[in-house]
């Protein structure tokens, strides 16, 4: 077996076939089924229709009735594209359709990854990454540059890409379309009209060469931490804002270039039931480690995805790793996280401020089909608590129900800080959905300042539901969707977000989260993020820094603290004691004997600026 075969079978990878660019014929009938379900759902349901309508002057509901007139002209692959191109001018990513292509997960892929640096107008574009098994070119290597792609100048060609990719703001949707230039999920677009690209590149001799690749598929899979998420069963599958084909790349990446780790998180070690085998099931999610600069040391979190399904073992996971970093800063990368579980991303934040978390609220576009839907009986626990106000607009005119969380505030407060250092938060245009919802909730509640490549955030403000669970809600509420032939499907923005507190009730759709501007540089592509890292560790530097940590024998807490000047100790919710502080140091508090929970708070400056909680003795913070 030669070495392509051997990679091809262990990573279930393999050439595209040819019969994957042909699915199988519709009658005319159930064209017509497809067309009418998605115009019912986005004319009934989808939550930011006028929105769309408003940016980019495009009407959906038109476009998919000049498409039913077509039906009879188009061959069976022209529907599915007219379709897939017709719905991914809303520029959601979160609201596709998915034709008899889809492949859940799969991803097709060229050997190799390209990036860019340096300023948006002027980037430069380079291979970072080279699947050797895949390319005998040996000229072919990391550090190339590219420029041109099947003859045409490169950056021609991702601007034209761009055109066709979601994306609210042109550096949204030129990341994506750089991206998608190698990585390609079927689960939202047929496979590529090419079998093989040409790229044209200039080599590390500055040579100018050419190598034909050819299009390879690839199955992921899911990280075994995932759960069930979207699939049936899932305890989060409703509540879920995430971009299903950025993960599925996101995951297709790392078995193309690190099988090894891709390998690994199928160990048995990274199920066991340990605090190792914990941090290990979650090694896909979260990984931390301590980075030195010029400026000191300081903790580096990267948090990869929020698509899990156990949001409670996924944060004591987070509270394991932060334990271990330095407390004087830390930098969390949150750039390509595709989203997943909202309750995953709005409770993490709680671990880095000692004030309360507001989380990110959602609306219901008001219509009598969402007010049908939110009444009836079987879908009070997902929709019940915008009914009223759905009912109060159909009086009122209103657009919108009541903007309202879907992560309880009280779950957004539950566990207390863990992490008393400042914060930086690293985003790019591929940060998406609760992504977007974790950096919305990083500015709103003032945990932290936010670095951006690029403009902003990728702009996905909505929570994300499957046609199949559309469909069960709509049938609940006495208005069935049009069944769907075998393989068709689609999924939908069905409630918006708003940002809370100083932004109160802003819009992250099409708008994103922004923060202070960063370019990429050479050595952030080949030496690990070198100037980034530089750049935020001088953030945190200048920023004060103030430390407390609470452990608990007994009766006794000690109480440890760095740059506070008072201590107010709770015990069991009621006020206890006061402490004035002098100097840093060490120092022991005296307990009732029957104290139950213990929540120490330190404050700076008149500021609160620190709070931990101990529950009982063998707790630490």
């Amino acid at each position: 077996m030669s070495a392509r075969a051997k990679v091809a079978a262990s990573s279930r990878s393999g050439a595209l076939s040819p019969g994957a660019l042909s699915p199988g014929a519709l009658s005319w009938g159930e064209r017509l089924d497809i067309i009418d379900a998605l115009a019912l759902a986005l004319e009934g349901a989808y939550a930011h229709l006028t929105l769309k309508r408003a940016l980019y002057g495009f009407d959906v509901l038109r476009a998919l009735a000049d498409l039913r007139r077509q039906v009879p002209a188009l061959s069976d692959l022209g529907f599915h594209r007219a379709l897939t191109e017709l719905v991914s001018r809303l520029r959601d990513a979160h609201t596709q359709y998915q034709g008899p292509w889809r492949k859940p997960g799969a991803v097709v892929s060229l050997p190799f990854l390209v990036e860019a640096f340096g300023p948006a107008a002027a980037p430069e574009y380079v291979v970072s990454k080279v699947d050797r098994v895949f390319v005998r070119d040996r000229r072919f290597t990391p550090g190339v540059v590219i420029e041109h792609w099947n003859g045409i100048p490169f950056d021609r060609a991702v601007e034209r890409h761009a055109e066709r990719e979601t994306g609210g703001r042109p550096d949204a949707r030129r990341a994506r379309a750089l991206e998608s230039l190698t990585f390609r999920s079927l689960a939202d677009a047929p496979p590529p009209d090419e079998e093989w690209v040409v790229v044209g590149y200039r080599d590390l001799d500055g040579r100018r060469r050419q190598v034909r690749l050819e299009w390879d598929e690839l199955a992921p899979e899911r990280a075994p931490a995932a759960g069930p998420g979207a699939r049936a069963g899932g305890r989060g599958r409703m509540r879920r804002a995430i971009d299903p084909a950025a993960e599925a790349v996101r995951r297709a990446k790392k078995l193309r270039f690190n099988r090894t780790l891709w390998q690994a998180e199928r160990a048995p070690a990274a199920r066991r039931r340990t605090k190792a085998g914990a941090l290990a099931r979650f090694a896909d999610f979260l990984t931390a480690r301590t980075v030195a600069t010029r400026h000191g040391r300081f903790g580096y979190l990267r948090i990869w995805s929020f698509d899990l399904d156990d949001d409670a073992a996924f944060l004591e996971a987070a509270i394991a790793l932060l334990r271990r970093l330095p407390d004087r800063g830390l930098i969390i990368d949150l750039r390509g996280n595709p989203g997943g579980l909202i309750w995953a991303a709005e409770r993490m934040l709680q671990l880095f401020t000692p004030r309360p978390v507001a989380p990110t609220k959602f609306a219901l576009r008001a219509t009598p089909l969402t007010l049908a839907m939110a009444r009836a009986a079987q879908n009070q626990s997902e929709l019940g608590p915008w009914a009223e106000s759905l009912e109060r607009a159909q009086q009122t005119g209103e657009a919108y129900s009541m903007h309202l969380p879907i992560t309880p505030p009280e779950q957004c407060n539950d566990l207390g800080q863990h992490y008393g250092g400042p914060i930086v938060v690293v985003v790019d245009a591929n940060t998406y959905s609760s992504g977007d919802l974790f950096a919305a909730g990083i500015a709103d509640n003032r945990i932290g300042t936010i670095v951006t490549v690029g403009d902003a955030t990728g702009a996905g403000g909505a929570n994300v539901w499957e046609a199949e669970d559309l469909a069960a809600a709509l049938r609940a509420a006495g208005q069935p969707l049009p069944d769907l032939p075998a393989g068709a499907s689609f999924r939908m923005a069905l409630r918006r977000a708003v940002r809370s507190n100083d932004a109160e009730g802003t819009l992250i759709e099409d708008a994103g989260i922004g923060g202070q501007p960063y370019d990429m540089t050479r050595d952030d592509i080949f030496e690990g993020n070198r100037d980034l890292i530089e750049h935020c560790a001088g953030i945190l530097a200048a920023e004060p820094g103030t430390g407390l940590s609470v452990r608990r024998r007994g009766a006794v807490a000690t109480v440890e603290t760095r740059g506070l000047d008072r201590l107010d100790v709770y015990v069991d919710g009621r006020p206890f004691t006061s402490v004035t502080l002098r100097r840093d140091g060490r120092r022991s508090v005296r307990l009732p004997a029957r104290a139950g929970g213990v929540e120490v708070v330190g404050f700076g400056g008149g500021v609160v600026r620190q709070r931990r909680r101990v529950g009982n003795p063998s707790n630490a913070a």
